[in-house]
């Protein structure tokens, strides 16, 4: 269980990250699919920074999982 968080919360945090640097800078487009969904154009850095936080929960219950 504490493998597959960890895995989650990598995924999250990755495209959370790579959502916010392709919302400022246009790069990061090939793998980052927060700007790719349709309904959430104009939420695109709202939705990045909630995956972030997710993820960083994520990663927090992981690191947990193993006490």
């Amino acid at each position: 269980m504490k493998h597959l968080l960890g895995f989650i919360a990598f995924i999250l945090i990755a495209q959370g990250i790579g959502g916010i640097v392709h919302y400022f800078f246009d790069s990061f487009a090939l793998w980052t699919t927060v700007h790719r969904i349709g309904f959430l154009n104009g939420y695109e850095m709202f939705a990045c920074v909630v995956l972030l936080v997710l993820g960083t929960t994520a990663a927090m219950a992981a690191s947990k999982a193993s006490e």
